[in-house]
């Protein structure tokens, strides 16, 4: 009998105009851009929820899950030291455009991020084992697109679709906020590499082709999707 092979995993914006290519604008490369806009693949996103007695207990599993010190508030995230990261390397600046130069060999280290007051999302990391009697994880893996959107103007860029008030004072690093762009609802976390944009994946295709239509009135690139390999649990939900 043959082995079972793992499926390979395509990406929603494949067909779309752009995706995976870059040169939109005027941009040369990377480092001179206004804009970088990418997608990051391979993504392992899972929900963790917990019954509100037992809010502290599964907020303590879920920040051992992602190797922090203590699970987020509402609106906040937290991650991992980068040394924490699979193919790990030294970071550089979160918004600069410098930082997202080239980074398939970077994996970014796991993150928890509190998406509602019950409610985590872990990314790049494998589930806990949650119990029935504490909460639950749901394994949304292959129900997000993840973009990023990096460079001195990205914040402006996403002021073109997101009614959110971006300036670092208002929207800092560890930002999260749930939104809506182009009549599709979206999670945005401002992460140490930029702007990280979470898109149901059956409308990401109709959203990267909104934001590559902005993207023309910046100086912006799209470079080649990034992959980033994460050991992942086939199901990690409690029985």
């Amino acid at each position: 009998m043959a082995e079972a092979t793992a499926l390979e995993r395509v990406s929603a914006l494949v067909g779309g105009d752009g995706a995976g290519a870059g040169g939109v604008g005027a941009a040369a490369d990377a480092g001179a851009a206004e804009v970088i806009l990418g997608e990051i693949g391979d993504l392992a996103l899972h929900q963790i929820a917990a019954w509100p007695d037992r809010i502290d207990a599964v907020g303590e599993i879920a920040a051992r899950a992602a190797g922090v010190a203590a699970a987020p508030g509402p609106g906040r995230a937290v991650q991992a030291a980068e040394s924490a990261a699979i193919n790990s390397a030294a970071a550089t600046d979160a918004t600069s455009a410098e930082s997202a130069k080239s980074t398939e060999s970077k994996s970014p280290p796991p993150a928890l991020l509190r998406i509602e007051p019950l409610k985590w999302w872990l990314i790049g990391a494998a589930a806990p084992d949650i119990g029935p009697q504490q909460g639950a994880v749901l394994d949304l893996s292959h129900a997000r697109t993840r973009l990023r959107i990096a460079g001195p103007r990205a914040a402006e860029f996403l002021n073109r679709h997101l009614p959110l008030d971006l300036r670092a004072a208002a929207f800092p690093e560890g930002a999260v906020a749930s939104s809506q762009l182009h009549h599709v609802g979206v999670t945005l976390w401002r992460s140490r590499r930029g702007y990280e944009l979470f898109i149901p994946r059956g409308y990401a295709l109709s959203v990267w082709e909104v934001l590559l239509q902005t993207a023309a009135q910046f100086d912006a690139v799209t470079p080649p999707a990034e992959s980033h390999t994460i050991a992942a649990p086939n199901d990690t939900r409690a029985p």
